[in-house]
């Protein structure tokens, strides 16, 4: 149960991070390059997470690599960097906030697991309190906006679903290669497609340097490792649910930093947000568990991601329409 406890703590923490993407982006990066963004915050961290596990992939791990990047990264980042130039962001965070129960379903298919009433019941809530804190009534949206916000959720929920699968059958698999191959291989992915769409790498002043410093280290490596870390050894509802901090970390910045005034729809919609993380925990609290020395944070680089947890394989996804 302490098990339990403290990784879900631990990957809230990400969630959290992710949710200060929108500030961090919205005041200290250029606006008019989101390729080259998603490849400069990817591509440095995968390869200093690479640099520290000093393994390349090996067998199958070479193409499930490149998938998982396109899926978890390097497709997702250029996808919601589109979403958010073509859709208002409480539309695109809405849309990305229903990620949750579509993670519930692909889990049920690929990897098993019976959908709980709880989960479901958590997700609903979620999903209810992001309208609320975010939904700015019905302006007309871009088709190509949504069907971009659409298809990052879908294929970063696809993504974190196989990854599961996958390392739940390798148990040889760390959690701190598997991340950096799938990082560097997203950046590779969106780079050339950058250099054609966008021209050459935008000019950077101190202040997008220190944008991108945070974004690469905090919010790139370090969040993926542990997020990845969390999926080794929490339910995939578990995780989706907690991953709902984010868009409420977002708006919280946003009224402490820039002086956002909060209504009274966005306090109850971040109450039922809230309300729906703590219901959907509800049966993991009542998991059963037992201390692992998988479970310790040392452990991230030597300890096999799912096999060794020996807990459901699992996968999320944050609802930052910038993540």
């Amino acid at each position: 149960m302490e098990g339990i406890v403290r990784w879900r703590l631990l990957t809230l923490i990400p969630a959290v991070v992710w949710g200060s993407t929108y500030y961090v982006t919205r005041h200290t990066l250029p606006a008019d390059s989101p390729l080259w963004g998603a490849v400069l915050r990817a591509l440095p961290a995968g390869l200093l997470l690479l640099l520290i596990a000093r393994r390349l992939p090996r067998g199958s791990w070479w193409w499930r690599s490149a998938v998982l990047g396109m899926l978890n990264t390097g497709a997702f980042f250029a996808l919601v960097y589109l979403a958010a130039q073509l859709l208002p962001t409480g539309v695109a965070s809405v849309v990305m906030a229903a990620s949750p129960l579509v993670m519930m379903g692909l889990s049920a298919v690929l990897l098993g697991r019976r959908l709980r009433v709880a989960g479901v019941g958590g997700a609903l809530l979620g999903l209810a309190g992001v309208v609320l804190m975010l939904w700015s009534g019905p302006d007309a949206v871009d088709p190509r906006g949504i069907a971009a916000a659409v298809g990052a959720m879908a294929m970063s929920s696809l993504g974190y679903v196989l990854m599961a699968r996958w390392t739940a059958k390798d148990g040889t698999i760390a959690v701190l290669p598997a991340t950096a191959w799938q990082l560097v291989a997203g950046g590779l992915f969106v780079l050339p497609v950058a250099a054609l769409a966008e021209g050459a790498p935008p000019v950077l002043d101190g202040t997008a340097l220190l944008g991108f410093g945070y974004l690469t280290i905090i919010a790139t490596a370090a969040a993926y490792l542990l997020w990845f870390a969390g999926l080794a050894r929490l339910g995939p509802s578990d995780l989706a649910l907690i991953g709902l901090a984010n868009p409420l970390t977002g708006v919280l910045l946003g009224a402490g930093l820039a002086g956002e005034r909060l209504s009274a729809r966005q306090w109850l919609g971040a109450g039922l947000l809230l309300a729906g993380v703590v219901l959907g925990q509800e049966r993991a609290a009542r998991a059963t568990s037992s201390d692992r020395s998988g479970d310790d944070v040392a452990g991230i680089a030597e300890v096999p991601s799912a096999a060794a947890a020996g807990t459901p394989v699992p996968a999320a996804c944050g609802a930052d329409p910038r993540r």
